[in-house]
């Protein structure tokens, strides 16, 4: 009797291990779920992740059906990891949901007196209302459009109003170094940028070599502004010498220190440096086109930020591009500031109150409508820069699931990189990755990066024709870059046929 049941016993485990096999990752025994159709890819990329890059590290993958959702392969996909910039997957998914794909920022010119002659007796309001793409031109036609108005002068006080989103400029997550860099401007409802990749907040520094040997390197600021301050310790050296030059703006000021040595005939130096308080450095860029265009104040004029009046009369107003076209360059260059504008800009359009608390209200509640489960998420940016928020590799991927039905879906898949396409405003972060078939011009995908923080998630069609939904979370790796193991992941999904 019991020779029997030991007999027994032993063919039910046999069966069940036949049963698992499939499922089980043959280099490290790690377990993972896979479809039964679907068990040679899950194999495959458990192999990937077998590389000893990832020792000590922890990965999330998630791959679904693009037609019916279900998931075809997970690995850790419901731990929260830090999804960097995938974050801004749920930002714009919420911003087109909240907003609407043609939805425009404004930017108003106000005053709260009369115009008498070519003389404006009363104070003059740049009011901002979020617009992530401000530029110096915009404010020169603004001023211009005054100037046509027949103001010549200004009896009163110029005021920068940017209460249209509250006076918290940075993120709670966001770390000291990252303040003066590009990526972590602060946040202003006014605000502007220098060129057409709309960094707010910023400016543009160059450093280029004297003709001579010996002499200060020469420096330029875009927009060409007053409003920070260059100390330039830069020195031209020899043709055969070393370029290294260093551009840093000075904590908590508005001093940028150039300073190293650059060669005679070498290619400049530059770098995209935030302000400190991008609402006066856009009102000092308004005052500089107002006088450009030969309006001046007269009286005890001074140059502040306060709020409109209600009763305040509009005079110019430049309106956004639909949001449909900012997401290019947000997602495809993944802006950051962008993101963090959005967010207070549903925290308003929501409840009245342009706040991250408000903004990031909106985001998890939109994803919960789209069938995400919101209590899984630990959401404190809109930008993924912060290092507590967190998120499962099988929430991102049915996010992108849930959004294909989606009337605004078409300008969401626009907005995401496209591998291997040199082209900026389409392959994006993901450009100079994957520049071959079958996943050139395949993978659709938004990428993320911080510190021991790679991922990598989006849509690719495997060599059967079927689309994938995959979302690859790498955390806590030592290595130098893992997005190899990320474009090896996406190269077998699009290579995979599945037997028939």
């Amino acid at each position: 009797m019991g020779k029997r049941f030991v007999k027994q016993w032993l063919i039910v485990l046999a069966v069940f291990m036949v049963a698992i096999i499939p499922y089980v990752n043959k280099e490290t025994t790690t377990y993972v779920n896979a479809s039964d159709e679907y068990a040679e890819l899950g194999h495959q990329i458990n192999v990937i992740l077998n590389d000893k890059k990832l020792d000590g590290s922890v990965t999330g993958v998630s791959l679904r059906s693009a037609d019916s959702g279900e998931i075809l392969y997970e690995h850790f996909g419901d731990i929260r990891l830090r999804p960097a910039s995938n974050m801004k997957l749920f930002t714009t998914a919420a911003a087109l949901e909240t907003l609407g794909e043609n939805y425009r920022f404004a930017t108003e010119v106000l005053t709260d007196g009369k115009v008498k002659g070519k003389v404006l007796q009363g104070n003059l309001y740049l009011k901002g209302k979020g617009d992530p793409t401000l530029l110096k031109e915009d404010l020169d036609r603004l001023a211009d459009q005054l100037k046509k108005q027949g103001i010549g002068k200004i009896h009163g006080d110029l005021i920068g109003d940017d209460t249209w989103y509250d006076d918290v400029r940075l993120s709670q997550d966001l770390t000291w170094t990252d303040e003066t860099e590009y990526y972590g401007s602060q946040v202003s409802a006014l605000t502007v940028s220098p060129n057409t990749d709309y960094d707010t907040g910023t400016v543009i520094v160059e450093a280029t070599p004297a003709s001579k040997v010996g002499k200060p390197a020469e420096w330029t600021v875009t927009p060409k502004t007053n409003y920070v301050k260059v100390i330039n310790k830069a020195v031209t050296v020899e043709k055969d010498g070393k370029k290294n030059i260093t551009i840093q703006r000075e904590h908590g000021t508005n001093t940028i220190v150039v300073e190293g040595t650059i060669p005679v005939g070498a290619s400049a130096a530059k770098e995209w440096m935030t302000v400190w308080e991008p609402s006066e450095y856009a009102l000092s860029l308004f005052n500089q086109s107002l006088k450009e265009k030969g309006i001046q104040f007269i009286g005890k004029s001074e140059m502040k930020l306060g709020k409109t009046p209600k009763n305040g009369q509009l005079l110019v107003k430049k309106q956004s591009m639909p949001l449909k076209d900012i997401l290019i360059p947000f997602m495809k260059l993944s802006n950051n500031g962008h993101a963090e504008m959005l967010a207070k800009e549903m925290g308003q359009v929501v409840y009245g109150e342009g706040s991250w608390d408000k903004g990031l209200k909106v985001i998890r509640d939109t994803a919960s409508s789209l069938g995400v489960n919101a209590q899984t998420l630990m959401l404190r940016d809109a930008s993924g820069m912060s290092h507590v928020t967190m998120i499962p590799a099988n929430e991102i991927s049915e996010l992108l699931f849930a959004i294909q039905q989606k009337s605004w879906y078409p300008s969401f898949l626009a907005s995401l990189p496209v591998a291997g396409d040199s082209d900026r405003f389409v392959g994006g972060t993901l450009r100079n990755r994957m520049k071959e078939p079958p996943t050139k011009g395949n993978v659709i995908a938004k990428t993320g990066s911080l510190t021991a923080v790679s991922t990598l998630s989006g849509y690719v069609t495997t060599k059967s024709g079927e689309r994938i939904i995959f979302s690859i979370l790498n955390n806590n790796y030592v290595a130098s870059s893992v997005t190899e193991i990320q474009d090896q992941i996406a190269k077998v999904i699009a290579s995979y046929e599945m037997k028939k």
